[in-house]
Order: C-alpha cells, then sequence, then structure tokens
C-alpha cells in the first residue's frame, strides 16, 4: 500500500542566475512531518533551494511537487495554502502592528471583499498564542525587539495553515536566547503539530541539535545527506566549508557539534622583548 506522497519532491532540479548555474540536477525529497535543516557555506544553494521548493524562482529543468501536486501548476492561493515561508529578510515598508502582520497570513482565504472574519481573527490569535507574540497584538513591529519581529514573521507563517514550513535563517542577527526560543518553537510545532520543517541555518550546531536530517550542500551539489552524526564528519565539513574543523559529542545528549581548532596564544611580550611578567609563573 503506497503512503501519501512526499510533502516535497525537488527531481533533476537545475537552475542557473543568468549564466552562473547553481544546480545541475540535483534530487530533494522531504517526507512529511520531517524537521530538515539545510547547512552549507555562503553562496552553496541553500536559499535557492528554497525558493525552488516555494515556487518563487522556477527551476531551468526537472520539477517541483508539493505534496503530489506540481507546483507550476498551482494558483498562488493554493500554494499559500499548502506552502508558508518565512523569509531572512524581515522589513517592511510600512509599519503594520502585530495584529495586522499576523493576519496577513490569512490572505489566501479571504473572500472577494477581502475582509477578514471571525474564524481569521481567530486564527491569527491562536498563531499568536503559539508564539507568545499576542501580548504585542496591539503594538507597532518598530517597537519590538529583533527577537520579537521574527516570532511575529513565523506567526504570519503559522496563519496561512499550510502544513510545510520553509525558513530562511531565521536566527540571523539574534542573541542565543531568542535562537533557542525560535527552535524551541520549531520543534514543538514538528513534534505536537506534525508541521514538516525545512530550514537553512549558518549555525551547524544548533541545527544539528534540533534537526534529526541534516543536508550539507557546497556549490549546488549535495555532499550529505542523513543524522548529524552521519553527517558530522571532520573530514567532510572541514572540506565543504573549507577550514578545518573538529567533531566532538555532547555527553549529555549524544549530539555531535563541530568546532575550530584551539589556537594556542603566544606569552604577552613587553617593549624590551622579554616575557611581559605576569605571564612568567
Amino acid at each position: 500500500m503506497n503512503g501519501p506522497p512526499a510533502a516535497v519532491a525537488a527531481r533533476n532540479i537545475g537552475f542557473s542566475y543568468r549564466e552562473t548555474p547553481v544546480f545541475r540536477g540535483i534530487d530533494f525529497t522531504v517526507a512529511p512531518g520531517e524537521m530538515v535543516a539545510l547547512i552549507g557555506p555562503n553562496g552553496s544553494g541553500k536559499t535557492t533551494l528554497l525558493k525552488l521548493i516555494s515556487g518563487a524562482v522556477a527551476p531551468t529543468g526537472g520539477g517541483v511537487t508539493l505534496s503530489g501536486k506540481p507546483i507550476e501548476r498551482l494558483s498562488s492561493g493554493r500554494k499559500a495554502r499548502l506552502v508558508a515561508v518565512v523569509p531572512q529578510e524581515t522589513g517592511m515598508t510600512f509599519d503594520f502592528t502585530v495584529m495586522e502582520t499576523v493576519l496577513m497570513g490569512r490572505t489566501a482565504y479571504l473572500g472577494r471583499f477581502g475582509v477578514e472574519t471571525h474564524e481569521d481573527i481567530a486564527v491569527a490569535q491562536e498563531a499568536m498564542r503559539r508564539t507568545g507574540t499576542l501580548q504585542f497584538a496591539g503594538r507597532l513591529l518598530s517597537h519590538l525587539s529583533g527577537g520579537e519581529r521574527q516570532l511575529v514573521v513565523i506567526a504570519r507563517a503559522l496563519a496561512q495553515k499550510a502544513r510545510l514550513l520553509l525558513l530562511d535563517e531565521p536566527t540571523a542577527f539574534l542573541d542565543i536566547k531568542h535562537r533557542m526560543e525560535i527552535y524551541d518553537l520549531l520543534l514543538g510545532l514538528n513534534a505536537e503539530e506534525g508541521l514538516t520543517i525545512v530550514t537553512t541555518s549558518h549555525d551547524i550546531n544548533l541545527a544539528a541539535r534540533y534537526c534529526r536530517r541534516i543536508v550539507l550542500i557546497k556549490q549546488g551539489l549535495i555532499r550529505a545527506d542523513g543524522p548529524p552524526d552521519q553527517v558530522f564528519q571532520p573530514e567532510l565539513l572541514s572540506d565543504v566549508y573549507d577550514t578545518p574543523l573538529h567533531v566532538m559529542t555532547d555527553p549529555a545528549t549524544g549530539i555531535p557539534y563541530a568546532l575550530p581548532p584551539i589556537v594556542p596564544t603566544a606569552p604577552a611580550v613587553s617593549r624590551g622583548g622579554f616575557p611581559h611578567p605576569k605571564t612568567i609563573r
């Protein structure tokens, strides 16, 4: 008996920016309910792959399906009901309130007159409650911190009621508290509500901590795809990131993490060329 179709299936995908090829025939599939992190250096193709999955750009070869439906055959409203996107850049031209911003996620559900119903407002309130932003409903986005604004953008995506959530560097420029807060939220949405989540991340250790599947990309090629302990191989990571990396295991969780080697610090030297007295033991 066949199971449900893949949440995402990108087959033999090709894509180029002008004359520069990014992907040459790669395959990428995500099952319903997976939480996947795309990692790799700058320019590797992580964001482009998200754009191809969401339909923001069209492939030059191959095809993408969402829940078994070819993405090019989906109307914008139908796509919005299948996939929600949290972009890396969250700046807005106008300063909306938090409630107004989250209600934008209901656009695909509005009737012919474009007026929100009681149901739309209830869905938006639930999305804000889930993200801890309901208390800010009447405040302007400009009055929030960076971490709070990012949670509002995630709430807007949740208001779409899509089963696939794509996030491009959702914790970029945030402190560790807000990084953990957002990834705890994503893990809860995945575990408790069964949302399929695909996120890009420059923080490879945070990705390994929260995602059971890691996809390592370099120059438009998938170099590894699997659980963190399979992908976090020192030779592989060092090659992909073009810098020496050591891989260790957190004894409390068994989760691997990568760090550059420690470079010994030379002793301080006084102006006369002798070690500074404080360095002498």
